[in-house]
């Protein structure tokens, strides 16, 4: 969208006002396939209707479907795929080198004071001998997918991209590396996007501080893995060494990061998250399962116990701390005993948040190969039942909130009801966990969206909690 917008395009949320309809798609497992699809196919209503000129499709179904998407879409005009961002220009017929038109449209959603106005990204020319090992294995193999180009996606962007923030003004994600090397057999990501890659530290570190300028306060830090971070830069703790950095940015008043690989959350890691106010005392690590078999099975490894010595540790290290994970119910194989050590392994845990999804075959995987298929609604039904045990954790770890003061960053009215407004704690990451409800504002007439007050935790729920402001 930056590269888009620098060009001269003028952006817009709404369909029937654009000449150009661009859908980002997902492929990593049936829902979302689907879903992508439908998009497509209801954006090709608007161009058949002659509101729109171009139907660009960008993203992972790209990548696994490039040939079919345009044979069987012939109203598709380009695709975009994961390491082609740049391409995007000449698939809306617009160059580098146009000047960007003013902002008139009552549509336009996106200010120029969003932009961050760079050139783009280099290709990244870094790789772990971990990645190199699993290519020469045939890890990242798309042989089977139909019209997938064989060279792998090696994009990266950097501070230097431009860049539209599509957040609310506080918040911003930062992804500060690509693609993923692990094994895990329910897994297609390596061949979406590609061999691990880190962004240079300098670069996030730029990128974190532009954003701050804009407005920003609170930063994620994403990435298919972020606890590689570095490794193939030659970086130990690369993570830790980035969240330290950046931790001492003046005025990023939150900073937190997601998806941590179980076996790489270091001491190191753990003691630069206590050492720092502003970097949240939570850990989101998806451990999959806690069946040893099912984890060898799934080309994870790591147990129950394993896992339970890891979080004993963290919860030592780091004070408070709020624990995130998912879990995949129906691995091939997996037995009632399985799904039964693993509601032990929860029981034991406490998670704060956690996520139970059921599993996805696709094609391409180590696991389709496998057999042991687990019927759907086996599956549906162990989902079910693992979800309900954790609301009744949930439920009591919400209520130990009761009377703590906390800071508040207020997003707006509540999506439940008008009657109420909504915010997070820095314990609360954006869109996945549970919302602060407010229903009493304290000194104020009303609040401002995106920013900070304190407030009080006056009730609990099973995953959202009421809270008052103070001041």
């Amino acid at each position: 969208m930056g590269l888009l917008d620098r060009a001269g395009a003028r952006l817009t949320s709404n369909p029937e006002d654009a000449e150009i309809l661009v859908v980002n798609t997902c492929s990593f497992i049936d829902s979302a396939k689907q879903e992508s699809v439908n998009t497509i196919l209801e954006m090709v209503k608007h161009k058949t209707a002659g509101t729109a000129k171009r139907l660009i499709v960008a993203g992972c179904l790209v990548e696994r479907y490039r040939d079919e998407i345009q044979r069987n879409i012939p109203e598709v005009d380009a695709v975009v795929g994961t390491g082609e961002l740049d391409a995007i220009l000449a698939a809306a017929g617009l160059t580098q080198s146009a000047a960007p038109a003013a902002s008139t449209s009552p549509f336009n959603i996106l200010s120029a004071s969003d932009l961050v106005e760079r050139a783009p990204s280099a290709v990244h020319k870094h790789s772990r001998p971990e990645g190199d090992l699993r290519e020469a294995q045939g890890r990242f193999s798309r042989e089977q997918w139909d019209g997938a180009i064989a060279s792998l996606p090696n994009y990266l962007y950097s501070d230097e991209t431009p860049r539209i923030l599509t957040t609310p003004r506080s918040s911003a994600y930062i992804k500060i590396a690509e693609g993923c090397d692990h094994p895990c057999g329910f897994c297609i990501i390596p061949q979406l996007r590609g061999k691990f890659r880190s962004r240079r530290f300098e670069s996030v570190v730029a990128e974190a501080q532009n954003l701050v300028r804009q407005g920003v306060r609170e930063i994620t830090l994403i990435g298919q893995d972020t606890t590689c971070y570095g490794e193939d830069l030659g970086l130990k703790d690369g993570l830790a060494m980035l969240l330290e950095a950046l931790a001492g940015i003046e005025g990023l008043k939150w900073l937190r990061f997601l998806y941590a690989y179980p076996n790489k959350v270091t001491t190191k890691l753990l003691e630069t998250i206590a050492a720092h106010d502003n970097i949240a005392s939570y850990l989101d690590v998806p451990l999959q399962h806690a069946s040893a078999s099912v984890l060898k099975r799934m080309k994870r490894g790591g147990s129950g116990d394993i896992f339970l010595k890891m979080i004993d540790k963290a919860r030592r290290i780091i004070p408070d701390l709020v624990l995130r994970t998912t879990f995949i119910v129906g691995f091939p194989g997996e037995s009632l005993r399985d799904f039964e050590l693993l509601e032990e392994f929860v029981s034991e845990a406490k998670f704060d948040w956690l996520g139970a999804f059921p599993y996805s075959d696709e094609e391409g995987s180590a696991a389709f190969e496998l057999d042991g298929k687990v019927p759907k609604r086996t599956i549906e039904a162990r989902r079910k039942r693992l979800m309900k045990l954790q609301q009744a954790i949930s439920a009591h770890k919400q209520s130990n909130w009761i009377g703590r003061e906390m800071d508040l960053l207020v997003e707006g009215v509540s999506d439940e009801t008008e009657l109420l407004w909504q915010g997070r704690t820095l314990l609360h990451a954006p869109e996945i966990d549970g919302k602060v409800l407010i229903n009493d504002f304290g000194p104020h007439e009303t609040l401002v969206p995106g920013t900070f007050y304190r407030c009080e935790i006056t009730e609990s729920h099973h995953y959202d909690v009421v809270a008052r402001i103070l001041e």
